[in-house]
């Protein structure tokens, strides 16, 4: 006699196909997030009409977030091919390093360190990474690197190297340069993110005589935006939020690590009526390895004559 097979209750047919759905969908994400998007680095474009009539347009190749592992060998290729989109400077936002890589950091930033540029650090620059929960990135912004010992990242060798080939610190500090003809002045504050904003008694400055005014902080808070825009920046340059780093399609960003509204993750917003341009970054900590519907990327911001 042939025993009766058990069968599922018709009831339950469809939530388990619902459960095997949201599974495979899960497993789908986790591969692109993980595994593809990351690697699929892309160049933002925005023009910006702010410079006197008359003068020749000035491209700005803003990098950040590299957060150079050692084996992310294709991220280092494709950061040193940038040199084919011909910008005439490039500001660099901070967190370069993804560890003790100073010798991949500076061999891939090697070419573009002939393009006049100009740099701040982030907490990454001082602090190698360290593991977080990273489901408290949902309820505030993280604390940092501060706190935990000493830095033990070799920073003043990047910061020398990046001065040797020319470009200026602006880590709380002012600089000068003068590009296709336009004189332009550019005013830093350090890492809001660890507290290393520290202006001096007169806040951020900017040269009266330039012609453009650009203000430049690794983490987009407001109180290292604030004083940059009410010193005269006419526009401003910061990282940091990766963009969410996993967004939320047709949502957005559900945080920025910063105390930005969520809806100013990335990309040219409005910033007291200053122009703001965020990037995403191109990298990730080594401890939360994945990026989803917020790819890797670069801007190139062109400033034109109106």
């Amino acid at each position: 006699m042939t025993a009766a097979r058990p069968s599922s209750h018709p009831a339950l047919r469809p939530a388990l196909t619902a459960a095997g759905g949201l599974a495979a969908a899960g497993a789908a994400a986790g591969v692109w997030g993980a595994g593809i998007e990351p690697h699929l680095f892309t160049v933002r474009r925005f023009e910006l009409p702010l410079l006197p009539a008359g003068h020749r347009d000035i491209r700005v190749l803003h990098v950040s977030d590299l957060h150079l592992a050692a084996w992310q060998r294709h991220k280092m290729a494709w950061v040193a091919r940038l040199r084919r989109l011909e910008p005439d400077f490039i500001v660099n936002t901070g967190d370069s390093f993804g560890g003790q890589t100073l010798p991949q950091v500076l061999r891939t930033f090697d070419g573009l360190l002939d393009v006049p540029g100009a740099f701040v650090l982030g907490s990454n620059d001082y602090y190698g990474p360290r593991f977080k929960n990273p489901l408290r990135y949902l309820t505030k912004p993280s604390e940092g690197s501060s706190g935990h010992g000493r830095p033990n990242l070799p920073t003043a060798q990047l910061v020398a190297a990046f001065e040797d080939r020319g470009w200026a610190r602006l880590d709380n500090r002012s600089a000068r340069v003068s590009i296709n003809g336009t004189r332009i002045s550019l005013a830093g504050l350090g890492d809001a993110h660890i507290g290393l904003d520290r202006p001096g008694p007169a806040g951020p400055e900017f040269d009266p005589a330039a012609e453009l005014r650009l203000g430049v902080t690794h983490a987009p808070y407001t109180r290292a935006l604030d004083p940059l825009v009410d010193a005269g920046a006419q526009a401003l340059f910061a990282g940091h939020t990766h963009g969410g780093q996993i967004r939320i399609p047709f949502w957005g960003a559900p945080v920025t690590n910063c105390d930005l509204p969520r809806d100013q993750a990335r990309g040219l917003v409005d910033y007291r009526g200053v122009p703001l341009e965020i990037s995403a970054g191109l990298g990730f900590s080594v401890f939360a390895p994945v990026r989803f519907a917020s790819p890797p990327e670069v801007s190139l911001v062109t400033f034109t004559a109106p």
